[in-house]
Protein backbone atom coordinates (compact mmCIF):
# COMPACT_ATOMS: atom_id res chain seq x y z
CA UNK A 1 0.00 0.00 0.00
CA UNK A 2 1.33 3.46 -0.95
CA UNK A 3 0.44 7.13 0.53
CA UNK A 4 -0.50 9.54 -1.81
CA UNK A 5 2.99 10.71 -1.60
CA UNK A 6 4.45 7.79 -3.26
CA UNK A 7 5.29 6.69 0.61
CA UNK A 8 4.65 2.83 1.69
CA UNK A 9 1.66 2.82 4.32
CA UNK A 10 1.06 1.24 7.01
CA UNK A 11 0.96 -2.58 5.57
CA UNK A 12 -2.83 -3.90 5.81
CA UNK A 13 -3.48 -5.76 9.52
CA UNK A 14 -3.89 -9.56 9.28
CA UNK A 15 -5.98 -10.91 11.96
CA UNK A 16 -4.30 -14.26 11.19
CA UNK A 17 -0.91 -12.81 11.76
CA UNK A 18 -1.35 -10.61 14.19
CA UNK A 19 -3.16 -13.06 16.59
CA UNK A 20 -0.40 -15.44 15.38
CA UNK A 21 2.13 -13.28 16.30
CA UNK A 22 0.42 -13.04 19.86
CA UNK A 23 0.00 -16.87 19.94
CA UNK A 24 3.70 -17.05 19.85
CA UNK A 25 4.65 -14.42 22.16
CA UNK A 26 2.23 -16.32 24.97
CA UNK A 27 3.53 -19.52 23.87
CA UNK A 28 6.93 -17.73 24.79
CA UNK A 29 5.94 -16.46 27.77
CA UNK A 30 3.79 -19.31 29.16
CA UNK A 31 6.94 -21.80 28.42
CA UNK A 32 9.23 -20.36 29.70
CA UNK A 33 7.38 -19.81 33.19
CA UNK A 34 6.47 -22.83 32.98
CA UNK A 35 10.48 -24.18 33.20
CA UNK A 36 10.81 -24.41 36.81
CA UNK A 37 7.64 -26.63 36.63
CA UNK A 38 9.55 -28.86 34.88
CA UNK A 39 6.39 -28.31 32.14
CA UNK A 40 5.71 -27.92 28.63
CA UNK A 41 3.04 -25.76 27.32
CA UNK A 42 2.11 -29.09 24.93
CA UNK A 43 2.89 -31.30 27.72
CA UNK A 44 0.53 -29.05 30.36
CA UNK A 45 -2.04 -29.34 27.25
CA UNK A 46 -2.24 -32.99 27.71
CA UNK A 47 -2.34 -33.19 31.64
CA UNK A 48 -5.43 -30.71 30.86
CA UNK A 49 -7.24 -32.56 28.15
CA UNK A 50 -6.18 -36.38 30.52
CA UNK A 51 -7.87 -34.28 33.94
CA UNK A 52 -10.73 -32.64 32.52
CA UNK A 53 -11.74 -36.23 30.77
CA UNK A 54 -10.79 -39.10 33.36
CA UNK A 55 -10.81 -42.48 31.86
CA UNK A 56 -9.20 -40.66 28.50
CA UNK A 57 -8.10 -42.90 25.78
CA UNK A 58 -5.10 -42.39 23.63
CA UNK A 59 -7.17 -42.37 20.45
CA UNK A 60 -9.48 -39.25 22.15
CA UNK A 61 -6.80 -37.73 23.70
CA UNK A 62 -4.78 -37.57 19.76
CA UNK A 63 -8.01 -36.17 18.55
CA UNK A 64 -8.46 -33.10 21.08
CA UNK A 65 -4.67 -32.75 20.82
CA UNK A 66 -4.54 -32.54 17.04
CA UNK A 67 -1.63 -35.01 16.99
CA UNK A 68 -0.78 -38.59 16.68
CA UNK A 69 -1.74 -41.55 18.54
CA UNK A 70 1.79 -42.82 18.47
CA UNK A 71 3.15 -39.25 19.78
CA UNK A 72 0.20 -39.70 22.66
CA UNK A 73 1.80 -42.82 23.51
CA UNK A 74 5.27 -41.27 23.75
CA UNK A 75 4.24 -38.34 25.72
CA UNK A 76 2.12 -40.12 28.00
CA UNK A 77 5.04 -42.39 28.89
CA UNK A 78 6.87 -39.45 30.07
CA UNK A 79 4.07 -38.19 32.15
CA UNK A 80 3.55 -41.57 34.10
CA UNK A 81 7.24 -41.91 34.32
CA UNK A 82 7.18 -38.36 35.94
CA UNK A 83 4.09 -39.65 38.32
CA UNK A 84 1.96 -37.36 36.81
CA UNK A 85 -0.69 -40.17 35.20
CA UNK A 86 -1.44 -43.60 35.30
CA UNK A 87 -2.94 -45.64 32.70
CA UNK A 88 -5.32 -48.12 33.63
CA UNK A 89 -5.61 -50.30 31.09
CA UNK A 90 -6.58 -53.51 32.52
CA UNK A 91 -4.72 -55.74 30.19
CA UNK A 92 -2.55 -55.68 26.66
CA UNK A 93 -5.03 -54.81 24.08
CA UNK A 94 -7.90 -53.51 26.03
CA UNK A 95 -8.89 -50.11 25.58
CA UNK A 96 -7.29 -47.31 27.88
CA UNK A 97 -7.93 -45.04 30.53
CA UNK A 98 -5.71 -42.47 31.19
CA UNK A 99 -6.03 -40.53 34.46
CA UNK A 100 -4.11 -37.52 36.46
CA UNK A 101 -2.65 -38.86 39.92
CA UNK A 102 -2.66 -36.86 42.92
CA UNK A 103 1.04 -34.92 41.79
CA UNK A 104 0.02 -34.53 38.48
CA UNK A 105 -3.28 -32.65 40.36
CA UNK A 106 -1.24 -30.73 42.18
CA UNK A 107 1.62 -29.80 39.52
CA UNK A 108 -2.52 -28.93 37.52
CA UNK A 109 -2.63 -26.46 40.04
CA UNK A 110 0.90 -25.12 40.38
CA UNK A 111 0.30 -24.37 37.06
CA UNK A 112 -2.71 -22.80 37.27
CA UNK A 113 -1.29 -19.92 38.94
CA UNK A 114 1.81 -19.80 36.44
CA UNK A 115 -0.88 -18.87 33.99
CA UNK A 116 -2.83 -16.59 35.80
CA UNK A 117 0.35 -14.62 36.11
CA UNK A 118 0.94 -14.88 32.71
CA UNK A 119 -2.31 -13.55 31.76
CA UNK A 120 -1.64 -10.74 34.05
CA UNK A 121 1.60 -9.92 32.39
CA UNK A 122 0.45 -10.17 29.22
CA UNK A 123 -3.14 -8.98 29.37
CA UNK A 124 -3.84 -7.26 32.44
CA UNK A 125 -3.87 -3.50 33.96
CA UNK A 126 -0.03 -2.77 32.38
CA UNK A 127 -0.36 -4.50 29.80
CA UNK A 128 -0.73 -3.09 26.22
CA UNK A 129 -3.85 -1.35 25.35
CA UNK A 130 -3.93 -4.06 21.98
CA UNK A 131 -3.53 -6.48 24.02
CA UNK A 132 -6.27 -5.91 26.54
CA UNK A 133 -8.54 -5.23 24.09
CA UNK A 134 -7.93 -8.96 22.64
CA UNK A 135 -8.36 -10.82 26.18
CA UNK A 136 -11.71 -8.90 26.68
CA UNK A 137 -12.81 -9.72 23.16
CA UNK A 138 -11.77 -13.36 23.84
CA UNK A 139 -13.47 -13.11 27.34
CA UNK A 140 -16.70 -12.05 25.78
CA UNK A 141 -16.55 -14.66 23.08
CA UNK A 142 -16.33 -17.53 25.37
CA UNK A 143 -18.61 -16.20 28.35
CA UNK A 144 -21.52 -16.98 26.23
CA UNK A 145 -25.57 -15.39 25.99
CA UNK A 146 -26.02 -12.85 28.84
CA UNK A 147 -28.93 -13.97 31.05
CA UNK A 148 -31.85 -11.72 32.28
Amino acid sequence: MTTENGRPGPPVTSVSIVLLTLARRIESELGSALAPLDLTVSRLGLLGHIAGVPGVSFSDLARMSGTTVQSVHAAVKVLAGAGLVRDNTARAGSASAIEVTPEGARLLEAAAGVIAEVDDLLFGPAADPIQRQVADAVRAAFEGPATS
